[in-house]
C-alpha cells in the first residue's frame, strides 16, 4: 500500500511536470504533444524514481530511507518548471517596467499634488466606508461564533452526527471564502441594489466564512485539560462550550475580530469599484473621469485611515495577547 500512495503521487508530480513542458513547447514552438504521451510518460517516470527511496514523493508522505537526496532535485526541477510557465502565463515585460514609466506621469503628478477642494465629500465617503465595514464586522461575530465550534474537530469529532456537521459547516465555510469580496458585492449589488448596504453584505458574508476558519482553528489549539474534566462532570455539551472552550478562546477571538475589521476597511475600497458604496465607489467615480487629483486625494485619506488602522489594531491585539 505504501509503494502505491508513493508511485501515486509520484505519478501525479511527473503528470504536472510533462504537461506544463507539453504546454510550453506548443506555446513556444507550436509543437503539439499526443494526449498519450502526456499521460504514459509520467506513469514510466514515476516507475523509474519509485525504485529509489528518497523520490519527492516518498519524502511528502514522510517515507524517505538513507542520505540520498534526490527529491531535492525533484522538487527544484517542479519549481523551475512552475516558474517558466508563471512567466509565460502572466507574459513579464521586464523592458517595458523599466522603460514605460513615463507613461505614469499624470498619475503620479496628481498623487503627489492632490485636490484638497473635494476634502470634505472624500472625508463623507471615508465615513461611510468605516462604519460600512464596522457593521459588516459586527453583524458577523454572533454567526461566526456559534459556527466555529461545529467546525472545531475536536469538539465535534466524537460522533457520527457531528462529523457529518463538521464537514458541512467546513465546506461552506472553504466556499465562501474562496468567493472574493467584490464578488459578493456585484452579487448583492444587483440583489438589494447599488450602495454601501451591498458592500456591507459582500464583507458581512466574507467575514462570516473567514472568522469561521480562524476561530475553529484557535478552538482546535486549545489545551484539552479542562474540556477533559468537565466532561467527566457529566456536563452537556453546551456547558463543556461555556465553561471549558469559552474562557480559552476569548482573547485570541477579540484579536481576530479586530484584525477583521482592519482587513474589512481595506475590502470596503474595492468592493466600491462594483458599486458596494464608501470611498472605493468615488474612487472609481475619479479614476473614470481621469481626475488624477481627486485620485490622489482619495489615495492618501484610504492610506491614512489604514495606517491608524493598522497601529490600533495592533495596539489592541498586543494587550489582548499579553493578557
Amino acid at each position: 500500500m505504501k509503494k502505491f500512495k508513493i508511485l501515486t503521487v509520484e505519478y501525479c508530480l511527473w503528470l504536472y511536470n510533462v504537461a506544463c513542458v507539453s504546454w510550453l513547447l506548443w506555446r513556444l514552438a507550436e509543437r503539439h504533444v499526443p494526449a498519450a504521451v502526456i499521460l504514459l510518460l509520467p506513469l514510466v517516470l514515476a516507475g523509474i524514481f519509485t525504485l529509489f527511496k528518497n523520490n519527492l514523493a516518498a519524502k511528502i508522505l514522510g517515507e524517505t530511507e538513507g542520505k540520498s537526496k534526490l527529491w531535492i532535485y525533484e522538487m527544484v526541477l517542479a519549481l523551475l518548471i512552475s516558474f517558466v510557465m508563471g512567466w509565460i502565463i502572466v507574459d513579464v515585460k521586464p523592458i517595458a517596467f523599466f522603460t514605460q514609466a513615463a507613461n505614469t506621469k499624470g498619475i503620479i503628478k496628481g498623487i503627489f499634488n492632490p485636490n484638497l477642494k473635494q476634502l470634505v465629500p472624500m472625508l463623507g465617503a471615508l465615513v461611510e466606508t468605516i462604519y460600512l465595514a464596522l457593521l459588516a464586522t459586527v453583524f458577523a461575530l454572533p454567526f461566526s461564533f456559534v459556527l466555529s465550534f461545529l467546525a472545531a474537530k475536536n469538539l465535534m469529532y466524537g460522533s457520527v452526527p457531528g462529523r457529518i456537521v463538521y464537514m458541512i459547516i467546513r465546506t461552506i465555510s472553504t466556499v465562501f471564502r474562496s468567493i472574493e469580496a467584490i464578488v459578493w458585492a456585484i452579487i448583492f449589488c444587483v440583489w438589494v441594489g447599488i450602495g454601501p448596504f451591498a458592500g456591507m453584505l459582500a464583507l458581512w458574508i466574507h467575514s462570516i466564512a473567514s472568522l469561521v476558519k480562524l476561530y475553529s482553528e484557535q478552538i482546535e489549539n486549545i489545551d484539552p485539560g479542562p474540556v477533559e474534566a468537565i466532561r467527566a462532570t457529566g456536563a452537556s455539551t453546551l456547558q463543556v462550550w461555556r465553561y471549558g472552550v469559552t474562557p480559552q478562546i476569548l482573547a485570541p477571538y477579540l484579536a481576530f475580530t479586530i484584525y477583521r475589521w482592519d482587513i474589512n476597511i481595506r475590502m470596503a475600497t474595492i468592493v466600491g469599484f462594483v458599486g458596494g458604496g464608501g470611498i472605493g465607489l468615488a474612487l472609481y467615480q475619479e479614476q473614470q473621469l481621469l481626475a488624477w487629483r481627486n485620485v490622489g486625494l482619495i489615495m492618501w485619506l484610504i492610506a491614512l485611515v489604514v495606517w491608524v488602522m493598522d497601529m490600533f489594531s495592533a495596539h489592541i491585539r498586543e494587550k489582548l495577547i499579553g493578557n
